[in-house]
């Protein structure tokens, strides 16, 4: 056999299982479509957020977080449905991590030189009953050093690996098919592609230029989800969420193709909960792209109104940053794919940061100076790029002029500006009392007794159209791709399962591909906080699990 184990996909989830496997003394494979540039994946991209519970910057902000709180916060995120079937594992994997966030993540994460900033994040503020949807306390840890400082205690175990001959690189190849010999799963065929000097994250040739054929006793496969093919979101998009999107931007590189998901399938492994998936309606298109049909989050505070395409201000609690996909059902249902967010010069200084490392450079940096700049107040540069250049952004000294340039980004007449008028004019009389029936306002004014939110997250109220907060800004949200949530179905040591529930001999699946864990392990919805970390909490899991495996 070539090696012990074949780790398919270089990201997060597969750095993390080919670490595990090196330090058990195994020989490791690890194969990647891309060139070696991208290795880490999605992750390196991504903004570095964690969910821990109970943790020691929770405590030192105030915040009494409890894994009880947390495991009833997921369940009622999650909302599991399918229990006897599909989301038998995914249920009990939902457990299990919520275990590890409130318990050795950190510490475990810590000891490899990861490091947090001190001030936690509110993600997924919910809006419902206590036992539905969102998170109850602040949960949203950012890397010190976002996406590239958690993947490099990764790469560097890795590389350490390479270094004594137990782990080789094998960049450049596409895996077509699991090999299956009496049953059992016993290596990778595909094809080599032509070598590539792009830079992380642009897309790469699909020339072939041999075939190859590796075995091993054992398949890990950590291949990431379906964010970068939008053909496969569309086919797997369902009706709850209304109509797929006509036109959407790309929150990952094109190489997350979600291929591997039917190749495992094909050999074998189930794939279930595939209709559920996780996209963003705060989608901005990037004005410096690196990969095709980039798109960029914006992670709002609470204070911008929200309004449809046709100027409708969305309902409760539909408000920024509180409901993800309830925000996706509602905007998809409107007819139309897009949505507005309209603000003030005051609430984008205070309240708008981007997801994703290139787009935070003091926190990627580890920038100390810059990183205090921001509570200074003036937009950060990133976000005033896009205020000056991007596609989206609408900057006006009046209302009238602001729903002249609306109607023009969005190429229509949809916005009437007496009615945007009369809604924001209502919104803003709510302002001249402490008391008022309009719940966003009740919500910005709560989460500014978070000392977090106060100081760094949260806006003064104010009203949108006082001048001395302006100017007005508009920007157009488009619908993101990011996150598969349903994948291979894998019991609690990461084995990939079969129709009737037994494992598939000789594979393993981890991160995005497996659902995060049991094939869907965030249910309907996700607290946020959990994408990375689920990659690393399968990963290890996969990693530990085959090395006791293989002989």
């Amino acid at each position: 056999m070539d090696a012990d184990v074949i780790v398919v996909g270089a990201g997060l989830a597969g750095l993390a299982a080919t670490a595990e496997l090196a330090d058990a003394g195994k020989k490791v494979l690890l194969l990647d479509q891309e060139p070696e540039a991208s290795l880490g994946g999605q992750a390196f991209w991504s903004f570095g957020g964690l969910m821990f519970v109970d943790s020691p910057e929770q405590r030192r902000m105030g915040i009494k977080d409890s894994r009880d709180l947390a495991l009833q916060d997921w369940l009622g995120s999650a909302g599991f449905d399918r229990l006897d079937d599909e989301d038998k594992w995914a249920r009990q994997w939902a457990e299990a991590y919520v275990d590890f966030a409130s318990g050795e993540k950190r510490p475990w994460l810590h000891g490899q030189g990861v490091r947090f900033f001190p001030v936690v994040g509110w993600a997924e503020r919910g809006g419902y009953n206590a036992d539905g949807h969102g998170n109850s306390v602040p949960r949203f840890h950012i890397t010190w050093g976002t996406g590239p400082g958690l993947v490099a205690p990764f790469e560097r175990r890795v590389r350490e690996a390479v270094a004594k001959g137990l782990v080789e690189f094998r960049f450049r190849h596409r895996v077509d098919e699991l090999t299956v010999t009496g049953g059992v799963v016993d290596g990778v065929s595909g094809k080599v592609l032509e070598p590539s000097t792009v830079a992380r994250g642009v897309s790469s040739s699909r020339v072939e230029v041999e075939d190859f054929a590796l075995t091993a006793q054992a398949v890990i496969v950590t291949s990431g989800g379906i964010g970068g093919n939008h053909d496969l979101v569309r086919e797997s998009w369902p009706e709850r969420l209304g109509k797929a999107p006509k036109e959407m931007i790309t929150g990952v590189p094109a190489h997350v193709d979600g291929r591997m998901l039917g190749i495992t399938e094909a050999a074998g492994g189930r794939y279930v909960n595939r209709d559920r998936m996780w996209h963003y309606t705060e989608g901005i298109r990037n004005w410096d792209p690196i990969w095709p049909s980039h798109g960029i989050r914006i992670l709002p505070g609470p204070s911008s109104l929200w309004f449809d395409a046709t100027g409708k201000r969305l309902p409760v609690p539909l408000f920024p940053g509180f409901d993800t996909l309830g925000t996706l059902e509602h905007i998809m249902k409107t007819g139309y794919d897009y949505s507005w967010f309209v603000l003030t010069q005051k609430i984008i200084e205070k309240e708008f940061a981007l997801s994703g490392q290139e787009q935070n450079p003091d926190l990627t940096g580890k920038d100390i100076k810059g990183v205090l700049g921001r509570a200074r107040g003036g937009a950060t540069a990133p976000v005033q790029a896009f205020m000056d250049k991007g596609a989206d952004f609408v900057v006006r000294n009046n209302l009238s002029d602001l729903v002249r340039g609306m109607n023009e980004v969005a190429g229509s007449d949809l916005i009437d500006y007496t009615d945007l008028e009369r809604q924001i004019l209502a919104r803003d009389r709510e302002m001249d009392n402490t008391f008022t029936k309009d719940l966003q306002v009740t919500a910005l004014r709560g989460a500014r007794n978070y000392r977090g939110d106060k100081l760094i997250r949260v806006a003064p109220p104010h009203k949108i159209l006082d001048p001395k907060a302006g100017p007005l800004i508009a920007v157009k949200l488009n619908i993101l791709t990011r996150k598969s949530l349903g994948g291979l179905q894998t019991d609690l040591d990461s084995r990939v399962l079969r129709a009737d529930g037994t494992p598939l001999p000789g594979v393993y699946a981890a991160g995005e591909v497996s659902g995060f864990g049991g094939g869907g392990i965030h249910g309907y919805r996700s607290l946020e906080g959990t994408f990375v970390g689920g990659c690393l909490f399968t990963g290890r899991t996969a990693g530990r699990a085959a090395a006791k495996a293989v002989s």
